[in-house]
């Protein structure tokens, strides 16, 4: 095989790989379901803004059931237009009281967001969750099981990765706790969760934030993409001019 032949081919291939690592970056940033919490001290009022990934193969999401961790009672789910929504609730074995001394007898164990339209394979949304975080959970993380339906199958986003071992194929959206704030339980997240202002504010927020750890590995296989691609069309109009010289 002589050289021309040789770097058209070098050519060819990084042409190949640079589309594919193109093309692979937008799947990269949509293959599990990502939380992005407003505030993560103990006892802290937090907007948790759920991104959805793909659907079941190709096939569309029909509803998303998202389970809420032990210490969590009350929840406040955003209204979404696509999304017709539901709280299941559950009585509590023993009654406790919450921040403010009230006595509390039930809680919502999980929160059904259905689909009005089933949401294509590529396209995404977000659902944004208002709750408040466990007070004695500091230095905990929290998991948060998201069930996703599709037309056909589901996936459940629910596996936990143990300690040392490798992320799971299917993991569950998690939450780590950090200590509490100078007031101790997070009076002013309280203030800003009741605000309908500062509601649309976070959603707003929440949509260009969400995933950004996939983000951020989108865009380096972007680039090298990038790289890949330009390295290949030098190649190609190098063996060009090589054969116009012969």
């Amino acid at each position: 095989m002589n050289t021309r032949i040789r770097t058209t081919l070098a050519a060819a291939v990084a042409l190949g790989a640079g589309t594919a690592l193109a093309l692979a970056a937008p799947l990269a940033a949509s293959a599990h379901v990502v939380v992005e919490p407003s505030a993560t001290a103990a006892g802290a009022y937090t907007v948790l803004s759920f991104g959805t990934p793909h659907g079941c193969g190709e096939s569309p999401t029909t509803k998303l059931t998202f389970t809420m961790p032990e210490g969590i009672d009350r929840v406040t789910p955003t209204v979404n237009p696509g999304w017709t929504i539901e709280k299941v609730v559950e009585q509590l074995d023993e009654p406790t009281k919450d921040s403010h001394g009230a006595n509390i007898t039930e809680r919502v164990s999980s929160v059904v967001y259905t689909a009005v339209t089933p949401l294509p394979t590529d396209l995404r949304d977000v659902i944004e969750l208002s709750l408040q975080l466990p007070a004695d959970a500091a230095g905990e993380t929290l998991a948060f099981p998201v069930l996703q339906e599709c037309a056909e199958g589901q996936t459940d986003w629910s596996a936990i990765a143990e300690e040392g071992e490798e992320e799971p194929e299917h993991p569950a959206p998690t939450v780590t706790v950090t200590e509490a704030s100078a007031d101790g339980h997070g009076h002013a997240a309280e203030a800003d969760a009741s605000s309908d202002h500062e509601s649309e504010t976070a959603s707003a927020d929440a949509a260009e934030t969400t995933g950004s750890d996939d983000d951020v590995v989108a865009r380096v296989l972007g680039i090298a993409g990038l790289v890949v691609g330009a390295v290949g069309i030098v190649l190609a109009i190098t063996a060009r001019r090589g054969r116009k010289q012969a």
